[in-house]
């Protein structure tokens, strides 16, 4: 069934629901919202009855028992002002009730009976789908935040809201569109494309501990198998726990790598609009991604806590901790076979196993100190300390047997404090600034099979050719110190635009040290300086500075918002490798 719903003066509304309830259940069957044009559509069975309802805020609704048959149905409505009415009784909780930019369903109109967790009720939501990923998107576009009760749930990340808190426990879920972190910046900031959501408890949830533990325990012909997952909430005025734990060996992974890249990515920099974009870069192995139809083998450990006090209105207290192992195991056997044999290539079976292991531990402290609507300073820290580990056996029936193994340690501190005060209706200003200090020491080792394949390269660079196997290995250490800051001043000339002006800094600086060697088979260490034309030991300092300053104009009209711009920068590089400095400095004016 498909139209469109007016009002008296026929202009479409926007927003209006329309519900249809199963005459002979009185369950809700089907639920739609109507576009910007007024227009609807909604799924209907054949040859069945039912309640229709339409509504909108501030009109009389209407109610029609309708009869469908095998065809479609197309239908348009007239809504009224409700302006006669002096009282109203509530005989049915509207399963959606549109405040404003808010959107607030209510979960049991929605639950077939089958949900075991929150994306389960995500799910069945107009308008809201759970990608591949696992993120929650409504109406196309990624949620950025999720809280519950108003409090941030692990930071806002919605996969691992959608995944534990367990479905009887949620009342309504609140869409907030354009939705502002900061408050204060709301009316000089485009918010079009910021989703959160926040999940309301059902009364008695509020109060005490909530949650699931599940537990399970079998057998393999290759091992005993186990599985245990507690999650546990607890939430009140004051003050919120979540513990999130699992432990199993049937594949199953808690915390992949895009979810550690989620939590530990830092914070959003300072400069992300100045149209400068330096990356530290990571050299993490990144192998957390295998699920237990690519593996072997899949051992996982996963713990995490999540708490916020709120001692007052005017300061939050919040943080998370993350702990997590895996191991994980891979084998995989190649034939190749050539049938031109006049190619003089010869056929090769080669065989794989790889083991990889990972402990990872994450964790953030966040301070909101809000003493009035003018005031606003927060700050936070987020640690993060990773060892990974990888060994790879390869046997190959034409070069032989190569040895590989891959292992980093990385510790990482960023820091982010943030201040915001408004003087007056007509200016506001901004100061923002991260820090962020990362150490990370990367080994690689390899043995290759000493043979004829590669007696010629080993000689050109220089390795001892009277060893059984050529041990070769590189040690790098990556030592980076970044701070980025920049202060901002709005003026807003009036309801519809606004001046921004910029003044910002970078300064980034990266050590990086690496050195390629030769194990020999008395364990002592063989300088190999044909490598790299003598370039075997590489000692590198790098500094990179930007100092700039922006002004923004920002004009709203109807659908359209205008937002010329310019940012000047004066750009200052410093290299330091080999004992030779190099330097350059130049002047940009970016556009926006």
């Amino acid at each position: 069934m498909e139209g469109k719903v007016t009002d008296s003066l026929n202009k479409p509304l926007e927003l209006a629901n329309i519900i249809l309830i199963n005459s002979e259940t009185n369950a809700l069957e089907s639920f739609a919202i109507s576009d910007p044009n007024g227009e609807y559509k909604v799924a209907i069975k054949k040859n069945s009855s039912y309640n229709l309802q339409v509504s909108y805020i501030g009109m009389a609704n209407y109610s029609q028992l309708i009869k469908t048959e095998e065809s479609d149905i197309s239908k348009d409505f007239i809504l009224y002002e409700n302006n006669v009415l002096d009282a109203v009784e509530l005989t049915y909780e509207m399963p959606v009730v549109v405040k404003g930019d808010t959107l607030v369903y209510d979960a049991d109109s929605f639950k077939t009976g089958t949900e075991r967790k929150l994306e389960d009720v995500l799910k069945n939501l107009p308008g809201v789908e759970i990608n591949d990923d696992g993120e929650i998107e409504v109406e196309g576009k990624a949620v950025t935040k999720l809280m519950v009760e108003g409090k941030d749930f692990f930071d806002g990340d919605s996969k691992i809201a959608s995944k534990n808190i367990p479905s009887s426990a949620v009342d309504k879920v609140e869409i907030l569109k354009n939705y502002a972190e900061i408050g204060q910046l709301s009316s000089v900031q485009n918010n079009q494309d910021n989703i959160a959501i926040n999940i309301k408890l059902k009364k008695g949830k509020d109060k005490f501990w909530f949650g699931t533990v599940t537990a399970g325990a079998g057998d393999s012909p290759v091992e005993n198998l186990h599985l245990f997952q507690p999650k546990l909430f607890y939430y009140s005025p004051s003050y919120s726990i979540n513990v999130i734990g699992d432990l199993n060996n049937i594949g199953e992974q808690a915390f992949t790598q895009r979810d550690f890249w989620n939590f530990s990515g830092g914070f959003k920099k300072p400069s992300g609009k100045s149209g400068t974009s330096i990356s530290l870069g990571n050299n993490n192995l990144g192998f957390l991604q295998l699920q237990n139809n690519r593996a072997k083998d899949i051992n996982t450990e996963f713990a995490a806590i999540n708490a916020s006090y709120s001692p007052n209105k005017k300061t939050d207290y919040s943080g998370f901790a993350i702990l997590t192992n895996s191991e994980i195991e891979l084998q995989e056997n190649n034939s190749t076979q050539y049938i031109d044999q006049g190619l003089g290539i010869p056929d090769e079976n080669t065989e794989k196993n790889t083991f990889q292991t990972s402990n990872l531990a994450i964790g953030k402290f966040t301070v909101k100190h809000k003493p009035n609507l003018n005031n606003q300073l927060d700050y936070e820290v987020l640690g993060r300390i990773t060892e990974e580990d990888q060994d790879q056996n390869y046997l190959s029936s034409v070069i032989g047997q190569i040895d590989q193994n891959e292992d980093v340690e990385t510790y990482n501190i960023s820091q982010n404090l943030n201040y915001y005060y408004t003087l007056d209706d007509k200016n506001i200003f901004a100061f923002e600034a991260q820090h962020v200090i990362k150490n990370e020491d990367p080994f690689y080792n390899a043995i290759l099979e000493n043979n004829l394949n590669y007696q010629s390269t080993a000689i050109g660079l220089g390795l001892v050719t009277t060893e059984s196997n050529f041990n070769l290995a590189q040690e790098r250490k990556v030592k980076s110190n970044q701070l980025d800051a920049k202060l901002d001043y709005w003026n807003i000339l009036n309801i519809k635009s606004d001046l921004n002006f910029t003044l910002g800094a970078i300064y980034s600086n990266q050590k990086f040290d690496s050195e390629i060697f030769q194990f020999i088979e008395n364990s002592i260490f063989y300088p190999t300086p044909m490598i790299n034309d003598g370039l075997d030991y590489n000692d590198t300092d790098y500094t990179f500075t930007d100092l700039y300053l922006g002004m923004h104009y920002r004009l709203k009209t109807g659908k359209f918002t205008i937002s010329p711009g310019f940012t000047a920068h004066a750009y200052n590089s410093k290299n330091t490798q080999f004992g030779t400095d190099y330097s350059d400095s130049f002047f940009k004016l970016l556009p926006d």
